[in-house]
């Protein structure tokens, strides 16, 4: 693929991301056009229908975090509270755009797959370093995760439940 093609594509999957997270099934492949800043015409050429659009959104979103908590530093602790507050902070749109999907394809299930992954990978750093009770499993992490995901209320105070969360699983909590 071009790299202009490229950067098209990306472009409408990330306005793709924010059109479906903010108006759900109402979302118009129109308004992701005029975000990405790309003629309709572009959108269908790489994704021929609104569900392909929204695969795509959903795998690019999984693929990007896994990428993200894996390239984090070598500070284990650190790097997993990083994950996991972005996790948390980016799960509305996630949930948003699965929301739309009735069943999830093989690449979904891939991506998330990957993510679990990653996840799993700074939790056992985390605990060898110290930072994270011994005891927290990848199972009990997504729990959290899900839970402050589908609090409702101001950021600053699901803000502060993560930290909370965080200082929970803290050796020193």
């Amino acid at each position: 693929m071009r790299s202009d093609a490229r950067a098209n594509r990306d472009r409408v999957l990330a306005a793709a991301e924010e059109v479906f997270a903010e108006s759900g099934d109402a979302g118009s492949t129109e308004e992701v056009a005029r975000r990405a800043g790309v003629g309709i015409g572009t959108v269908f050429r790489h994704f021929p229908t609104k569900r392909a659009l929204v695969e795509a959104a959903v795998v690019r979103h999984l693929t990007l975090l896994a990428e993200t908590a894996r390239s984090r530093g070598d500070d284990a602790g650190l790097a997993f509270r990083e994950t996991f507050r972005e996790m948390v902070s980016g799960a509305p749109a996630k949930v948003a755009l699965l929301g739309l999907l009735e069943e999830h394809t093989g690449e979904v299930a891939a991506a998330a797959a990957g993510v679990r992954e990653a996840v799993r990978e700074l939790l056992t750093r985390a605990q060898q370093a110290g930072e994270v009770r011994a005891d927290a499993t990848v199972d009990e992490i997504y729990v959290l995760f899900d839970a402050l995901a589908r609090a409702r209320g101001e950021r600053a105070v699901v803000d502060r439940a993560v930290d909370v969360v965080l200082d929970g699983l803290s050796p020193r909590g």
